[in-house]
């Protein structure tokens, strides 16, 4: 199924206003445009949802900070 924005935003339990700059700064889930709307696939909101399960807080903030020191 495909949803706009607003309806995304929801789905996702995120304000429309975090998913419009995770797309445009990058880290959003897929989306495609139709003209002006942009529209989300919800198999695209499960599949970005599943690649941010964690299951212990300090792995996922240590290996940010892994990364961080590799990209400088």
């Amino acid at each position: 199924m495909n949803i706009r924005v607003k309806e995304a935003a929801t789905y996702l339990g995120l304000s429309k206003s975090t998913l419009d700059k995770l797309r445009c700064f990058g880290g959003g889930p897929r989306y495609f445009k139709l003209g002006r709307a942009v529209v989300y696939s919800t198999d695209d909101l499960d599949a970005w949802m599943s690649d941010r399960i964690c299951t212990d807080t300090w792995a996922t903030a240590n290996d940010n900070q892994q990364t961080k020191r590799a990209a400088a």
